[in-house]
């Protein structure tokens, strides 16, 4: 399967069982939580390799490993979590204007309210691998769009920001804040990026063979990248 092949229906909906099972730590991150993390890394100013945002995903301490039944198990869960990464930066490459977070939608009181708490969560979480580099957005013009991801998403806030996001109402006002504040973080990072499709695969640390390979095939290094020309 290419890894430029978004999830059909059916994907998704193995993907999102796996994480909300018992394989995987109660911190583990959601599908909407997953969405989020991966927009902020597509994003964010700089490519971030699989194999370092990749243990934040199953919320498990320290390098503990989901408990998956089998390496072929293994393999195929990473393979659509770096399929699922793929379609968001896809989607800022080649339509930025189609994108659109994975929010949680419900219906309260005859009303549609979204609630895009899960999602910002992951957002800043993403946040959290480059924390220095995010910084200096806050001082920019587009600093003040980080608000509602932080009210949303920070796993601390004030007892006074906590008023702000104590109905569901508010969560759903901050949520559309949210969505409307994306694309122009995409377009403030985008000039000073490192960029490209390409990059994913060359600009990589040096790997132990038994290590997941960092083009996202979810094998390990020994049996993919590492393995070297087949001889015939």
């Amino acid at each position: 399967m290419h890894l430029d092949q978004p999830l059909s229906d059916k994907e998704f909906d193995e993907l999102d069982n796996f994480l909300m099972s018992d394989a995987v730590g109660d911190e583990g991150m959601t599908m909407d939580a997953l969405h989020g993390y991966l927009t902020a890394i597509a994003i964010g100013p700089e490519f971030i390799p699989l194999s370092e945002w990749l243990p934040n995903v199953w919320g498990l301490e320290g390098e503990e490993q989901p408990k998956f039944t089998s390496e072929k198990q293994s393999e195929r869960i990473i393979n659509l979590i770096a399929r699922f990464c793929n379609e968001v930066m896809i989607t800022f490459e080649v339509a930025p204007k189609e994108f659109e977070p994975l929010f949680c939608v419900y219906e309260l009181e005859g009303k549609e309210i979204i609630d895009g708490e899960a999602w910002s969560w992951g957002f800043w979480e993403g946040m959290q691998l480059r924390a220095d580099q995010w910084e200096q957005i806050e001082s920019s013009p587009v600093g003040a769009l980080l608000r509602p991801i932080f009210l949303l998403g920070a796993d601390e806030i004030s007892e006074e920001d906590a008023k702000l996001i104590d109905a569901p109402a508010k969560c759903h006002k901050l949520s559309i804040e949210v969505e409307a504040a994306i694309p122009h973080i995409y377009q403030y990072w985008l000039p000073i990026r490192t960029s490209g499709v390409s990059t994913i695969r060359r600009d990589q640390p040096k790997q132990g063979r038994n290590d997941i390979c960092n083009c996202g095939s979810g094998k390990k290094y020994k049996n993919c990248c590492g393995a070297g020309p087949t001889v015939h």
